[in-house]
């Protein structure tokens, strides 16, 4: 009859109010006391005071260790349920009501980028609270923007794949013309020189190997970026056609998950082959055994700086206007779109002399620069741009300092010598044939320097010349 009784009680007695704890809505579990005569079940008031250390009805403050067991409570609580046979168990919160408070997730805070019930408002003071409807189109904009950044960044390293596998192709091409190169100077001197070659083309052979390998490993990783980044893609897509709650609840997760750590891919630095070191001064390398053949060059040109508008030969020694765009790849070390080439080695110490050829071209500029020059913009050519140099312009000959120093010149001359003292801090300038001065510019130059050749785009070709060779044995 009792157990009828129980069963027949309405839903909600005084008795069960007086006994329920106003945090979690359930039956007092172990109920404490606060000074302000209110109480709570233990577990409720602990979490309550990660907020703020006051009581959750009138706010009234308290301190740690102030709060005493409430056993009368505690023991009505217990005969309650044994009598009722109700168990806080049936009323455990669903994933949409706040945990805190039993109330529904309806607010979304800013700061703090999470659901809240209407009860956690005095827990989010001076937060913005907004409803679901108007907190879920931010965060699936917020999300949209990885989104946005992510499909950017697919295109560019689909970009940068085409990039690197051209360049594939064009190291191909750089070691065949140089494999041309060396076999035709091998061939003549085949009979004293078989085991050289074979060092040479092995050692081109190597370089080739290795700069291609590393192109592909890059290709590779670009890959595996396209595909984790498509796959992340998805990933926030996928999450932000979900309800507006589970959005929210997952949404600090999503925003840990859709951030990019990996290395940005770029154009690798020395990429290409070092062609002075294969073709530049072959003959001089050898010239112990074939001093009568030997074609010694003090300079030679690098072909991975030339802008895509000047033409090498396979020997490095002439540049001259191409006839239509080279398709060259983008590195960091070539000039565009001034109209440069630099040669192939640098120097920080030492004396250094070289002669062009100019002959009768209109227009040319040479001299030294240093290695940082700008390579990818137009600049005025200049000593305070990191151009030690003198050029031929609408007739005049001039030192291209920031004054524009014009020169006298007699004769024109065909033939242009440059003399670099790096110790000195002196680069001169001389008419190669008569060898009168022209003009030396002075400075402390404070890194590697190169010879840099501008033949403009005209038909006359800019021609090292040879260079003397003296032999001194003991």
């Amino acid at each position: 009859m009792a157990d009828d009784m129980d069963e027949d009680m309405p839903e909600e007695t005084p008795l069960r109010q007086d006994l329920t704890c106003p945090v979690c809505q359930s039956i007092y579990r172990d109920p404490v006391l606060l000074p302000c005569s209110h109480s709570f079940c233990r577990d409720c008031i602990h979490q309550s005071v990660r907020f703020s250390r006051t009581c959750p009805v009138c706010r009234g403050r308290f301190e740690e260790g102030q709060e005493v067991s409430n056993r009368a409570l505690s023991d009505a609580s217990e005969t309650f349920l044994k009598q009722s046979a109700w168990r806080s168990s049936s009323k455990r919160p669903s994933e949409d009501t706040c945990r805190l408070h039993l109330k529904p997730l309806e607010l979304y805070c800013e700061k703090d980028e999470e659901p809240v019930c209407v009860d956690c408002v005095s827990m989010h003071d001076f937060h913005r609270l907004l409803p679901l409807r108007d907190g879920a189109p931010k965060c699936k904009k917020e999300l949209g923007f990885k989104v946005n950044i992510f499909e950017k960044k697919v295109e560019s390293y689909k970009k940068l794949r085409s990039d690197l596998n051209k360049t594939v192709e064009y190291i191909k091409s750089q070691a065949h013309q140089a494999e041309k190169q060396i076999k035709s100077e091998f061939d003549r001197l085949r009979e004293m020189l078989n085991k050289e070659e074979m060092m040479r083309l092995n050692a081109l052979a190597a370089e080739e190997e290795k700069k291609i390998t590393t192109i592909h490993e890059l290709v590779r990783e670009t890959e595996d970026d396209i595909v984790a980044l498509k796959q992340l893609i998805v990933t926030l897509k996928k999450e932000m056609g979900n309800e507006d709650l589970p959005l929210i609840k997952n949404f600090k997760n999503l925003k840990r998950k859709a951030q990019w750590t990996q290395v940005n891919r770029c154009f690798p630095d020395d990429c290409l082959l070092d062609m002075g070191q294969h073709v530049g001064s072959l003959s001089f390398k050898i010239w112990k055994n074939m001093q009568a053949q030997v074609r010694y060059y003090p300079v030679m040109l690098n072909p991975n700086t030339a802008t895509p508008w000047l033409s090498l030969s396979p020997d490095l020694t002439h540049v001259q206007e191409s006839p239509e765009l080279l398709a060259v790849p983008e590195n960091l070390e070539r000039f565009d779109p001034c109209l440069f080439v630099l040669g192939a080695e640098g120097y920080t110490s030492g004396r250094h002399k070289w002669d062009v050829i100019v002959g009768d071209s209109p227009k040319w500029i040479l001299g030294v620069c240093k290695e940082s020059v700008a390579r990818k913009k137009k600049f005025t050519v200049s000593t305070n741009r990191g151009v030690w140099s003198i050029g031929l312009s609408k007739g005049v000959y001039t030192a291209l300092t920031p004054e524009r120093t014009e020169l006298q010149v007699e004769q024109r001359p065909e033939k242009i010598r440059i003399k670099l003292n790096m110790d000195k801090g002196e680069v001169s300038f001389w008419d190669g044939e008569s060898a009168k001065h022209f003009i030396t510019l002075k400075h402390e130059f404070g890194e590697k320097m190169f010879p840099i050749f501008g033949p403009g785009l005209h038909s006359t070709p800019m021609i090292l010349t040879q260079g003397k060779i003296a032999v001194h044995t003991s």
